[in-house]
């Protein structure tokens, strides 16, 4: 069977953004991502369309809206994917299946959100919708909540980690400068991070601000080809491996300081991709919470279980450590407009092995990459290994 490869991509800031609407930033990325291809839009044979939404937008039927922008597309299979946190890859698989089934040569991806535009509490109301309803729903501080229960729970367990917690959060913040696309790109140093302030406060202790990812507004677009195709393409990045693997959304049927569906998923797109964690040049990982970062460590392997304060406390997932882990500065510092991060995650992953990441975020040697996207807490749980296609 044959595999499909990223050959294109494109990207909108992050951020608080004035476009008005997701079809606006559907139409900030479309387009360029077929130019930056290098074909024609008539050569698109189906689009995949990530949009969490779950209240953000009133239009909560986006497949089509692309026509808007690519009339060229009409008459063709546009489908929109949903998966909390994942959506992005979840609609890069349906993309990747497609062109496997060699039901066609050429898919376009599509991950977006404006999430800027809904007042702050609605925002929290909302993404705590993908959580666990019956148990979970009166959790104070909305997602935050959810997360800061799941680190009170992993200090208990390991000790006070606040000052991984807070490394982490500087080294993304640090790395989100060089990021163009990012949300936020202030190096705000570790001592802004590990102390509560003012300007860094409690959200839902013990995870302050500067744990928490952004709320904010972006597209992101890639293509996919099949591998015959991407072998004449100016660029072409293929699939080592691609895994999924779902858990109970329940809280209460886990142990959630193991991420054990995120392990799941690594150890079977490790043994997929015939490697092992420590020949991955980078991982961007999903670091919704900083907390999530630290678990995540655990997850791929990095660590064992209750140390992964080393791996960042050790400076292993910096730039310049043994695996730079979210060398884009992460959900972090480039924001997270949930149906496009996945998205994000993959072309800035693709970018890299292809030498094409922008200056300073580029790293020196990028042959082989691993993306974890998360719906979520650790319920839908997606690892890709990216490879250059020589």
């Amino acid at each position: 069977m044959t595999e499909a490869c990223i050959v294109g991509w494109a990207h909108s800031p992050f951020g608080k953004l004035e476009d008005p609407d997701i079809e606006s930033l559907i139409g900030r990325v479309a387009g360029a991502a077929i130019a930056d291809a290098g074909i024609a839009p008539h050569e698109i044979e189906g689009t995949f369309l990530s949009l969490f939404n779950n209240g953000f937008s009133p239009q909560d039927f986006p497949a089509s809206l692309v026509l808007q922008h690519l009339p060229e597309l009409r008459h063709r299979p546009i489908t929109r994917y949903e998966n909390a946190c994942a959506s992005g890859t979840a609609a890069i698989h349906g993309a990747r299946d497609f062109l496997r089934s060699g039901r066609g040569r050429f898919a376009l991806v599509i991950g977006v959100e404006k999430m800027t535009a809904t007042p702050g509490k609605e925002v929290g109301d909302i993404l705590l919708k993908a959580s666990y309803q019956k148990e979970e729903s009166d959790i104070p501080a909305g997602f935050a909540g959810v997360f800061g229960k799941i680190a009170e729970t992993y200090f208990q367990r390991h000790g006070d980690q606040s000052d991984a917690l807070a490394a982490i959060a500087a080294k993304n913040h640090k790395n989100g400068v060089d990021n163009p696309w990012a949300q936020m790109r202030k190096d705000l140093g570790y001592d802004f991070c590990r102390n509560p302030s003012d300007k860094n406060p409690y959200v839902a202790p013990p995870l302050k601000r500067t744990d928490c990812s952004l709320v904010s507004d972006g597209a992101a677009a890639l293509i996919l080809a099949d591998e015959e195709t991407a072998r004449a393409m100016g660029k072409a990045v293929r699939f080592k491996a691609a895994v999924q693997v779902n858990d109970f959304l329940p809280i209460s049927k886990r142990d959630i300081t193991l991420f054990e569906g995120a392990a799941i998923a690594w150890r079977q797109a490790l043994q997929a991709a015939d490697i092992k964690i420590n020949d991955l040049s980078f991982v961007e990982s999903h670091d919704c919470f900083t907390i999530a970062e630290l678990m995540e460590y655990e997850a791929m392997g990095l660590t064992a279980p209750g140390q992964g304060a080393r791996a960042v406390l050790e400076g292993w997932t910096q730039k310049d450590g043994r695996l730079p882990v979210n060398p884009s500065g992460g959900l972090k510092a480039k924001g997270h407009p949930i149906g496009a991060t996945g998205v994000s995650m993959h072309a800035i992953t693709a970018m890299q092995l292809c030498g094409q990441a922008p200056e300073g975020m580029q790293l020196p040697k990028a042959d082989l990459g691993g993306v974890f996207n998360m719906g979520g807490a650790a319920v839908a749980n997606y690892v890709s290994i990216l490879e250059p296609l020589r």
